[in-house]
């Protein structure tokens, strides 16, 4: 009932710690409403409840049949898987092993272009209210616990520095990468289990708030680690809490095909090549504002203003580009000033 729910969300346990002062009235408020609303909420009967089915066309000229929730939660975060999705792996390995994934289009170690910026417009698109502070980004990854010591994403690492100084750029502050929850050496050596390991992990992390009411989930991997296995996973048990999941393609070969959208429980699975690519899905399904998208364009441009041409990082770039001013119906010649 609406009256456990409320008991549940308000246990000390049940916030990440960010959200315990600040948001409490309006989580109460939201609280009441649901209790008035509805004395018989179930989580498993949300979609059929609460929620419409629209048809929209995205990149590629796929159209798809996705449900968008009519009464929205408070907050989305975005989930993140670590390599081959923020930065490359560069498709190194050990004796047959990755160490970490398969991406060789760019060097190891490299952030994607407009991949911050991308999760923050994410986070930030919050049609209740634009003025709350977006939740932070968090972390999934295969990465062995039992070697934490070496391989931990700590606040002063490179990686959250640059999603720390993304969210200030924009006005955000404290906004950057929140919890981590890593894998263990059982996956590294039994490859099979990273992405069982990986919604486990998401089920731990959803006890912050298992109604949906007050925070819903992006979740964002790539097709190189068994990412899409989990995402599926997510959205057949939970599709009343995830609302999309996007996967970056990346391979050991160069000029992977991006494979169709794929929906489950009416949720979409979208693939992409570049992060401008994925706002611009995002913008067509309504996840993302058109302002959010050209900077994510923006992002991405300087980025790679470095990379000479010709490169296939370009070209995919360049691609992606022409999709999102077509998205939100600008003249293809805003293109030009990224054609060298």
């Amino acid at each position: 009932s609406s009256f456990l729910i409320a008991r549940q969300l308000m246990k000390p346990h049940a916030f990440h710690t960010m959200y315990a002062s600040s948001y409490l009235i309006p989580l109460l408020s939201l609280l009441l409403t649901q209790i008035i609303s509805s004395f018989a909420f179930s989580p498993r009967h949300f979609v059929a409840r609460h929620e419409q089915l629209f048809a929209r066309t995205i990149s590629g000229g796929n159209t798809i049949l996705f449900a968008t929730a009519t009464r929205n939660a408070l907050f989305t975060q975005v989930i993140s898987d670590v390599d081959d999705t923020l930065k490359s792996s560069g498709g190194v390995n050990v004796a047959g092993v990755a160490l970490g994934g398969i991406d060789v289009q760019y060097e190891r170690g490299d952030y994607y272009p407009g991949v911050a910026q991308f999760m923050l417009e994410l986070s930030m698109y919050n049609p209740i209210n634009a003025t709350m502070t977006p939740p932070k980004v968090a972390i999934l990854t295969a990465r062995a616990e039992e070697f934490k010591m070496a391989l931990e994403l700590k606040d002063s690492s490179s990686l959250a520095m640059t999603f720390k100084e993304t969210g200030e750029r924009a006005g955000v502050e404290h906004w950057g990468l929140g919890p981590v929850l890593y894998g263990s050496v059982a996956e590294w050596i039994i490859q099979e289990r990273k992405g069982l390991r990986k919604f486990t992990n998401f089920e731990r992390l959803i006890q912050q708030d298992v109604t949906g009411c007050v925070l819903q989930y992006i979740y964002v991997g790539d097709t190189g680690e068994l990412d899409q296995e989990a995402g599926e996973t997510m959205l057949r048990e939970y599709p009343q809490v995830v609302k999309a999941v996007f996967l970056h393609v990346v391979s050991d070969k160069p000029n992977p095909p991006i494979p169709p959208p794929k929906l489950i429980n009416g949720r979409p699975i979208l693939f992409f090549k570049t992060y401008v690519g994925a706002a611009a899905m995002a913008t067509q399904l309504g996840l993302m504002g058109s302002d959010g998208l050209l900077r994510v364009v923006e992002a991405a441009k300087e980025k790679l203003s470095n990379v000479p041409r010709p490169s296939d990082k370009w070209d995919d770039l360049d691609a992606d580009i022409r999709e999102a001013y077509r998205t939100i119906g600008l003249d293809a010649l805003r293109s030009e000033p990224t054609m060298r």
